[in-house]
């Protein structure tokens, strides 16, 4: 054997020492490991349990659903009633309007397309929370979320500041806006008090009219125990009538109580 071998043999028998060496001074430290190893193929058994648990309760409750009587269909918005104006508008204005006008067909009839409606709040330029009071308000009445307008100028005089929260307004169209119109013309105009009809000199000379509210409580929606303060509000009807004449005929026959000539404008 050259010196060489007989080194590396040396190594090899000084390793295979200090292994069992090791080994043999260690006892704890080989009976942890073991232990570890033991416990970690628990754990695996374990959630492979769990796993095929839970897939035989998905697969229990899929049978079962799959069982169960199917649910009714929701209703759907072609089979949802239309508003009762808006069937009134249909079946009754539009063939009396043709008829009075004249109109060559149907889609020339005047016809509600928009209802904004503005509530201005000039003191949440000193404390924000009335805002928050007025749009709470002002969705209840209309049954949409309102949108907060801000200032375009600043105005020294008023404390007012350009991007300051000063309004809410609500823009109804469909049928939202039909039911609308329905509470405010049978419902909340008549308990304003003293009230006789709206006047006829609102109209802004294109077919549009807007009628101004003096406090939100006519409407059934306000809790009036809940009013911290009396807020008006701007209603504007925007048609598609090219005259004001045309427009207050068809804000007539929706049923609009305008005053009567007698009782002057």
């Amino acid at each position: 054997m050259s010196p060489k071998d007989d080194k590396d043999g040396e190594k090899a028998d000084k390793a295979d020492k200090a292994a069992r060496a090791a080994k043999s001074e260690n006892p704890e430290r080989a009976e942890k490991a073991a232990k570890a190893k033991a416990e970690k193929g628990e754990r695996a058994v374990e959630a492979e349990k769990v796993g095929r648990a839970k897939a035989a309760a998905s697969a229990a409750k899929a049978e079962a659903a799959a069982s169960a009587k199917p649910k009714a269909p929701k209703e759907t918005e072609a089979e949802r009633k239309p508003a009762r104006i808006k069937e009134s508008y249909v079946k009754e204005v539009v063939p009396r309007l043709m008829k009075e006008r004249e109109y060559p067909n149907v889609m020339a009839v005047p016809r509600l397309k928009k209802i904004v409606v503005n509530m201005g709040v000039g003191e949440a330029t000193q404390n924000i929370k009335l805002l928050d009071a007025a749009m709470d308000e002002l969705g209840r009445i209309t049954g949409q979320r309102p949108a907060m307008r801000r200032s375009r100028k600043s105005i020294a005089a008023f404390k007012l500041r350009a991007g300051m929260p000063i309004a809410a307004t609500v823009t109804l169209r469909g049928d939202r806006m039909y039911e609308f119109v329905d509470r405010l013309f049978n419902v909340a105009l008549p308990r304003v008090r003293d009230f006789r009809g709206v006047p006829t000199n609102a109209f802004d000379g294109r077919g549009n009219y807007t009628l101004g509210l003096k406090d939100q409580i006519i409407f059934p929606e306000v809790d009036y125990a809940k009013v911290d303060k009396l807020r008006g509000m701007n209603v504007t009807f925007v048609t598609s009538a090219r005259t004001d004449e045309e427009s207050q005929l068809l804000l007539k026959y929706l049923g609009m109580p305008f005053k009567s000539a007698q009782e002057g404008r």
